[in-house]
């Protein structure tokens, strides 16, 4: 088969952590051929997609990640399976790819569903679960958020669209810089920001799950530094192993019928204490550090997935 990635930039991946690296080396040792999609990459031509791409060799190799590339360009009728995997935010190109993504033949398999994707921000679509999440407030009215944050006493803020611990503060009711804080978050009171209570047990790390069509794939805690309170990798925090608990389980079971609806194949869920936090869609990541902490190979297994799709809908 024929597996499509659309992505950042070759030379942005770090080859020792990329979640996208690994799916490709997945695809390339179960047999397929491997091609590169940039953003801009789609042509749409007498209702036809034209993928300008490059075929190449991928491997777990942190020097040369990538061999033998060569420019390529595929019809849509040469294409068995597209990863969606550029890194957020969800901006107007990515909105732009979704739109494309959208027009092709049904039998191509495209993970995640762009439609689903569109549905879905990481940060807004997990408060609708109410008994999932902890007490929430996405606002940009500065009356409303101050009463929240008097309310809960201590929060966490941070915007709607952020990714890799960006813009993420903690915030007490008696701080003197809140304002300032809130201001610079919303832009001076002109765009959303995502306001939660602040859950004590983040001090002991945040639970990434990967799920694969609704069901566990594996997972980690990510635990920050001594001096920071954001856990994402790119901010500095660090795996360490941990378990599935009923509370995770009730969660998950909660989402599972959304996500298959909406066609959300492989996301990641952050989980902090009892609560739900978010929900990944556009380009979970973590994999590489769940195979490395438990000696998995679950690329594979997302690979695989892929596949079976891609061959029901054949």
């Amino acid at each position: 088969m024929n597996f499509v990635f659309l992505m950042d930039p070759l030379h942005t991946v770090i080859a020792e952590k990329d979640t996208s690296l690994a799916l490709m080396v997945g695809a390339h040792e179960r047999g397929h051929k491997v091609f590169f999609l940039p953003d801009g990459g789609m042509t749409r031509q007498n209702g036809k997609t034209i993928f300008n791409g490059v075929f190449l060799t991928p491997q777990l190799d942190s020097k040369a990640p990538f061999i033998d590339q060569k420019a390529k360009t595929l019809i849509e009728d040469e294409v068995d399976v597209i990863f969606v995997r550029s890194d957020p935010p969800f901006d107007g190109e990515y909105l732009l790819n979704t739109w494309l993504l959208d027009l092709l033949p049904k039998r191509i398999t495209v993970i995640n569903d762009p439609a689903g994707i569109r549905s879905a921000n990481e940060k807004i679509w997990a408060t609708q679960f109410t008994r999932l999440v902890p007490p929430t407030c996405v606002s940009r009215n500065r009356g409303d958020i101050l009463a929240f944050i008097q309310e809960q006493g201590e929060v966490v803020a941070k915007p709607t669209d952020g990714y890799g611990g960006r813009s993420v503060f903690h915030i007490r009711k008696a701080d003197s810089n809140k304002n300032v804080i809130l201001e610079t978050l919303t832009g001076r009171w002109s765009n959303e920001i995502i306001v939660q209570k602040y859950v004590p047990e983040s001090k002991s790390g945040d639970k990434r799950i990967l799920l694969l069509d609704g069901e566990p794939l594996g997972t980690l805690l990510r635990v920050q530094k001594e001096d920071d309170h954001r856990h994402n990798f790119f901010a500095g925090g660090k795996p360490h192993k941990t378990d599935i608990n009923k509370r995770d389980l009730q969660i998950i079971e909660e989402l599972k019928p959304h996500l298959k609806k909406l066609g959300l194949y492989f996301v990641g869920i952050d989980i902090l204490g009892d609560y739900l936090t978010e929900v990944n869609v556009t380009s979970p990541t973590c994999l590489r550090e769940i195979n490395a902490l438990y000696g998995l190979k679950l690329h594979q297994q997302v690979i695989e997935f892929a596949e079976k799709l891609a061959k029901n809908k054949r």
